[in-house]
């Protein structure tokens, strides 16, 4: 091998070892070394959620798990969740997902930090709208070393706990009549930004807010997309 092209060639192997690791560990590794902690013969709608979430650890890049409005209607509405897990196994948290969304109407996409579980009615983008960038960058920058954990939660529940750990001031308040229309939230995160905490709240809750200098302001999210069909069942994993 001549010189010149030898050392190219080492200059693009180290170049693409470089890149790979700051891209980080793919979301599928991180989960799968995440042990469920026990061995359940399904997922159903009513052990789905909390198992899944308690069994996140902390880790770089999911650093939250987000069940989407559409996914909580399957297990709690519709009650179309009884996916079975394979028996005398150790399932992880990767086994999860993977038996629910090739199981289930319930969907799995990356949105880093975030793996969201959702379904063809939720919507996965446009729910912030900035008013002052530079109140972003400051939530951006300011990071919460603790873990959340909500299972079906609503907003007067969840709402001192956001506000003690937001430097905006969160509206609307307690006790308002326009947060009856918020879904119930259920997510769990470690070591989020409080800008990733206001993005969680709104993908849990269906939601959008409005940042300003001081404020973020929720508002419902009337977008909805398609309820699954009962033959639309897709076998899908971003």
């Amino acid at each position: 091998m001549k010189p010149l092209f030898k050392s190219l060639c080492l200059a693009a192997f180290t170049a693409l070892a470089t890149f790979t690791a700051a891209a980080g560990e793919p979301w599928q590794d991180a989960l799968a070394a995440m042990p469920l902690g026990t061995n359940p013969p399904a997922l159903t709608r009513t052990n789905t959620v909390g198992l899944m979430l308690t069994a996140l650890q902390a880790n770089d890049t999911v650093k939250g798990i987000v069940f989407m409005p559409g996914a909580t209607d399957e297990l709690y509405f519709f009650r179309r969740v009884n996916v079975p897990l394979a028996a005398g196994a150790a399932p992880t948290l990767l086994d999860c997902v993977t038996a629910i969304t090739n199981h289930s109407y319930i969907l799995a996409t990356y949105r880093a930090p975030f793996l969201l579980l959702h379904t063809t009615e939720d919507h996965l983008d446009g729910f912030a709208t900035v008013q002052s960038p530079r109140a972003e960058k400051r939530l951006r920058s300011a990071v919460i070393a603790r873990h959340f954990l909500f299972n079906d939660r609503d907003w007067d529940d969840i709402y001192p706990l956001l506000q003690a750990n937001e430097r905006a001031t969160l509206a609307p308040g307690l006790n308002q009549d326009e947060t009856c229309h918020f879904y119930r939230h259920s997510f769990a995160a470690w070591n989020l930004t409080q800008w990733e905490l206001l993005e969680a709240t709104a993908y849990a809750g269906k939601t959008t807010f409005t940042l300003t200098t001081w404020n973020a302001t929720f508002t419902g999210d009337r977008r909805h997309g398609p309820i699954p069909a009962e033959n639309t069942i897709r076998m899908h994993l971003d």
